[in-house]
């Protein structure tokens, strides 16, 4: 019966996912804490591989349909990489299950939960003030930054907090991305978004695998809940009204990110 349940749950959080385009980490994590009673460390571990595959078969869809900027995301990633890579060296040193980290990621996790509920709920309020589209003669100029170091700067900020809480390359990463290039059409800001996580989220996983943070019989039955959930989510995307599914979004994530932090 528990194994049905984690399957379910990973199909609830893919169905949304694939409904709105909000991270799965937002999601999963505090479900797996707060429902099923998962440590925090094990279910931060777990949720860096979740939503490194739930994420890698969309990245293969966007770049077949040529709407990823690579160059923005390599230019992130030239600041997350690193920074994923130093956090898991500390984490290590500290101890994942050690009693003063969990608390860390429990609060900084409340923090990230409660940053992605303004920036779910910004979204719903203002999702279309990003351009839809722009002419292929200034895509150039759409995808380069305010400055070339505000990518990576913001990168390593977006790194440090996913290696920490599983929580930031979705709707932070947009956010983020919005305000870096804002005359690029939201969905390639979205796909930069999709493709930067894998390999973000790939490193981050194996990491906090190395140091035994994730339970890979739970990963596998989570996976094969999500993965049909995504594809219901995406071919129902067009006939829900999102910004109603995003404002609950963000009152759910802000309510599970206040009780993190009060833990």
């Amino acid at each position: 019966m528990h194994d049905f349940a984690f399957i379910f749950a990973g199909f609830a959080v893919g169905l949304v996912v694939g409904l709105t385009g909000v991270g799965g980490g937002s999601l999963m994590t505090p479900l797996l804490i707060f429902v099923f009673g998962i440590k925090p460390h094990l279910a931060i571990g777990t949720d860096l591989l979740f939503a490194a595959f739930t994420k890698m078969g969309g990245t293969i869809s966007l770049a077949r349909a040529r709407i990823i900027d690579w160059k923005i995301v390599g230019q992130t990633a030239a600041g997350s990489i690193p920074a994923s890579l130093v956090t898991l060296y500390a984490l290590s040193q500290l101890g994942p299950a050690n009693a003063a980290t969990q608390t860390l990621m429990t609060t900084t996790l409340g923090v990230a939960l409660l940053l992605t509920a303004a920036a779910t709920f910004y979204k719903a309020v203002r999702g279309k003030a990003a351009p839809t589209m722009v002419a292929p003669a200034a895509l150039a100029d759409a995808t380069r930054a305010l400055h070339w170091s505000l990518p990576i700067l913001f990168g390593a900020v977006i790194g440090v907090l996913v290696t920490l809480t599983s929580v930031g390359a979705g709707a932070i990463g947009v956010i983020v991305l919005m305000l870096l290039y804002p005359a690029l059409p939201l969905p390639r800001i979205v796909a930069a978004d999709i493709a930067h996580a894998v390999p973000l989220t790939l490193v981050a996983g194996l990491g906090h695998a190395s140091i035994g943070s994730v339970d890979w019989i739970l990963l596998a039955k989570l996976l094969a809940g999500s993965l049909p959930g995504i594809w219901l989510g995406a071919h129902l995307m067009k006939k829900t009204p999102d910004r109603v599914i995003r404002s609950l979004l963000s009152v759910l994530l802000a309510y599970a990110g206040a009780k993190l932090i009060s833990i």
